[in-house]
């Protein structure tokens, strides 16, 4: 698969190792000169110039890129990125501060795949890891939200739609997706699922039973 990434700061940093690491081909977008020579450094191909510039998205292969992930500190450049990578129809996911008022974050959700906050993900990476690194443990990222993951039953309803035709609560989002114990990677929502794959689920603790009951 192939993803587009802008920002090489400590979240885009991160996630393009992540990335590389499964096997999957990277882009990464950088305005900054030093951060340019860092990546390239570090090995990974590089595009200089702002996020929010499309000629520069297309330069990196947004057009034909799987996804797209914005995670520079600049909200503004993070859902401009995510705009033209809906016009060239992948996959966008946008990075926002915890500290923005709720009507902010409601506003950018309705028009990107995903939203992610760094500082909550990366609490609820601690706890998973204080209690033995068993990423099945169910980790509380917030007084109402859960992760966990859920094997997708013989029987469920589930088997042979697509993850977009997957029918979970409101609140629930699927954030992995793994195929016969394989690693679980960033799911898009054309997948087919089959009796046996694995799901990684964040959702209300109000509704985890009626995800329970989509997916086993």
């Amino acid at each position: 698969m192939k993803f587009v990434i802008v920002g090489y700061g400590r979240v885009g940093s991160r996630t393009v190792r992540i990335l590389d690491g499964e096997g999957h081909d990277v882009v990464v977008v950088d305005n900054d000169p030093d951060r340019i020579e860092r990546i390239q450094t570090d090995g990974f191909e590089a595009v200089r110039g702002d996020g929010d510039d499309e000629e520069v998205l297309l330069e990196a292969g947004v057009a034909d890129a799987d996804a797209i992930g914005a995670f520079t500190p600049d909200l503004n450049v993070n859902f401009a990125a995510c705009m033209v990578g809906n016009h060239h129809g992948c996959r966008t996911v946008l990075r926002i501060d915890e500290d923005y008022r709720e009507e902010i974050y409601e506003t950018y959700a309705d028009e990107v795949d995903d939203i992610v906050y760094p500082e909550r993900l990366g609490a609820a990476g601690a706890k998973t890891a204080l209690l033995g690194g068993d990423f099945n443990v169910v980790a509380d990222l917030a007084a109402d939200l859960q992760l966990t993951v859920l094997e997708v039953g013989a029987e469920s309803s589930a088997v042979g739609k697509r993850l977009s035709e997957l029918e979970l609560p409101e609140s629930a989002r699927v954030y992995a997706h793994g195929h016969d114990r394989e690693p679980l990677t960033i799911p898009l929502p054309g997948t087919e699922l089959a009796a046996g794959d694995e799901l990684a689920v964040i959702a209300e603790t109000s509704s985890i039973d009626d995800v329970r009951s989509a997916v086993q």
